[in-house]
């Protein structure tokens, strides 16, 4: 991936395309041209917000994009052109990282502290956002949230990436809100290790010292088979796509899969607790 950035690059302002090119399908629609009004209509809104995204202005539904698609017969350009907007919302790393996670073929996560984002419910993303950013509005908070539910997308697409998913069992265990909150939390984590695409493995609280006990890890392997190294800490985030870095990394995780407890265990580990709440 090293010298790829160009394939990974984003509008200077999505926002505007988005609504340039809202703008141009509606006036160039083959069936006939739509008024801001007819395509308010047709997508289940108002004049007044077709206006408004036509002329860039935020917020842009997350539910809309698929509309226009469906309208327009565009095969998810609309969306295509959102997860730009999404994407812009967060610092430059971060977009970068996104990015090639939508690319890649193959991704490993192993989180000893929470559920992975592509992973997440609304709400515990929500929860998450709200620690971390105290004076956010609910309007922020909530936009936050739709920003990291839409990088779930590219689990739903026609060719998914393979997903090797370890979580430290504190993960299972940990709370966040109420009860009804992480039962559906641990609901639709059980619900993504029934994917045929998707390996999600519990490492039990007793397991041995390990490389990765510090923190989070990602591995994100491109189509052409080069696999970058993405590490989190604390408002920080790093790529590595060097061998120096990837070698060892790989191999940690290819530890922790050993050590980790089956497909089978961990779901029943994850059924367990959630039912105890």
């Amino acid at each position: 991936m090293t010298g790829q950035h160009g394939v990974y690059s984003t509008a200077s302002n999505p926002r505007r395309a988005f609504g340039e090119a809202l703008r141009n399908a509606r006036k160039q629609r083959k069936a006939g041209r739509l008024s801001q009004s007819d395509l308010g209509r047709l997508s289940h809104t108002s004049k007044s917000t077709i206006s408004r995204i036509e002329a860039g202005v935020p917020p842009i539904a997350s539910h809309l994009p698929a509309l226009f698609d469906q309208i327009f017969g565009t095969d998810g350009h609309f969306k295509r052109l959102y997860e730009e907007v999404v994407n812009q919302s967060f610092p430059a790393l971060f977009r970068r990282r996104m990015a090639m996670e939508r690319q890649a073929t193959a991704i490993f996560e192993w989180s000893p502290t929470l559920i992975p984002g592509l992973f997440q419910t609304a709400e515990y993303a929500r929860r998450l956002f709200r620690s971390s950013n105290p004076r956010a509005t609910d309007e922020e908070l909530a936009g936050m949230a739709r920003a990291r539910l839409a990088r779930q997308e590219l689990l739903r697409g026609d060719a998914p990436p393979t997903v090797r998913v370890v979580l430290c069992e504190s993960v299972i265990r940990r709370r966040f809100g109420s009860r009804d909150m992480m039962r559906e939390q641990l609901a639709v984590l059980l619900g993504h290790g029934e994917r045929h695409t998707t390996r999600l493995q519990v490492l039990p609280l007793d397991a041995e010292a390990h490389l990765l006990m510090d923190g989070p890890i990602t591995l994100l392997t491109a189509p052409n088979h080069m696999t970058a190294v993405c590490v989190e800490a604390f408002r920080t985030s790093s790529i590595h796509e060097d061998q120096e870095h990837v070698r060892p990394a790989m191999s940690a995780c290819d530890d922790l899969t050993s050590e980790a407890l089956s497909a089978r265990e961990s779901a029943a580990v994850i059924r367990k607790h959630m039912e105890s709440l």
